[in-house]
């Protein structure tokens, strides 16, 4: 017997959130991770927030919504909060009942900036590698360092010249989006900064590719699992991925206290660099750069066995840029100003290992 199409609404539902969402949903193991995680971090809210006037967006549910922005590619705070609205397994991961009203974007993103100022991406960051410690999936001897640009949200008309000449566009036409022409007219960081982001700045990491305005994003991650231990955002330059490379190196090596070894690139076989990773008691397993000259990694390195395998596991720290990238949303940055771009950047980079942590739980259970 066919059913009736029936459009007749129910009033009523006697099935909270929790019981919507089966045993097995992926988000349980998120949830419970980073309900540990924000448990953790509670005495640093505490000191974000005034004790009376009239209460904000919970730090907990705004991070807990930032995270599904994240899991989700939702593009926008704006499609964030209508999948808020009506999506049951959102509420739930929040902490919102059914009936709860739904924050409205401008006000979620006012007080999102206030998490910018106490470093809270940082904190959660540190909390979550503490957390994959305590499992035991870190190493702390072998390492993986590399950089990738982040494409701004700035585009190539903004870059204007510094002193306000150039070729400028006709008075009569659309202020919105000009039209102008760069032909003949040399541009450089130099002389030229973008109007929209004063602090990115126009590069390139490969010859024969357009130069963009963009940042680096550099990781450093442990050998074992792949997990990131650190992230570092820098204004885009020649020099940038070493210069970063060498803090992130230099903190690990101050934890362990002991040598460590750091893969790479042939990017970073440079006399300079590979000198002060030797400083550092880093040994240097980058790949040898032998294209215009000779390496600066001699047999003293390639002859050990350790250096053929940190040159294999290296190539992990490229899926985690691709992650970051496609998932994460962080091929072109949708905020301004480094400031910014580092917060979500190092925020992306935690949510990554969280959903490396709940995938190899995964596969150890079964």
């Amino acid at each position: 017997m066919r059913g009736e199409d029936s459009k007749q609404e129910a009033m009523f539902s006697y099935l909270s959130p929790e019981k919507r969402v089966p045993d097995e949903h992926p988000l349980r193991r998120l949830r419970a991770m980073v309900d540990t995680v924000l448990g953790e971090m509670s005495p640093r809210f505490a000191k974000r927030y005034a004790d009376v006037g009239r209460p904000s967006i919970a730090p907990e549910r705004l991070l807990r919504a930032l995270l599904l922005q994240i899991f989700y590619s939702v593009r926008s705070e704006r499609l964030l909060m209508e999948q808020l609205d009506y999506n049951l397994l959102f509420r739930w991961f929040v902490g919102l009942e059914m009936d709860d009203p739904v924050w409205d974007a401008t006000v979620f993103t006012k007080n999102r900036e206030r998490l910018l100022g106490g470093d809270v991406a940082g904190a959660f960051f540190e909390k979550v590698t503490d957390e994959a410690k305590r499992r035991g999936l870190l190493s702390d001897e072998h390492f993986t360092v590399d950089g990738t640009q982040i494409e701004a949200w700035a585009g190539q008309k903004s870059f204007q010249r510094k002193d306000g000449g150039g070729n400028q566009a006709p008075p009569d036409d659309d202020r919105g989006n000009p039209t102008v022409n760069f032909r003949g007219e040399k541009r450089s960081n130099d002389t030229h900064e973008s109007t929209t982001d004063p602090e990115a700045k126009l590069f390139t990491k490969l010859k024969g590719h357009a130069s963009k305005l963009c940042y680096i994003g550099n990781l450093l991650t442990e050998n074992r699992n792949g997990l990131v231990v650190d992230a570092l955002l820098t204004q885009a330059s020649g020099y940038a991925e070493r210069s970063a490379a060498v803090t992130m190196l230099a903190k690990a090596a101050r934890k362990r206290g002991a040598r460590i070894t750091a893969g790479g690139d042939r990017a970073y076989d440079t006399k300079d660099f590979v000198m002060t990773l030797r400083q550092l008691e880093v040994t240097p397993h980058v790949a040898q750069n032998t294209t215009k000259r000779s390496s600066r990694i001699d047999q003293r390195t390639t002859r050990h066995p350790g250096y053929e395998l940190s040159q294999r596991k290296r190539k992990r720290i490229e899926e985690v840029f691709g992650w970051i990238k496609t998932v994460g949303l962080m091929r072109k940055t949708r905020h301004r100003g480094a400031r910014r771009v580092s917060w979500m950047f190092t925020f992306t980079a935690a949510v990554y290992n969280l959903v490396r942590m709940r995938n190899l739980a995964a596969m150890a259970s079964t």
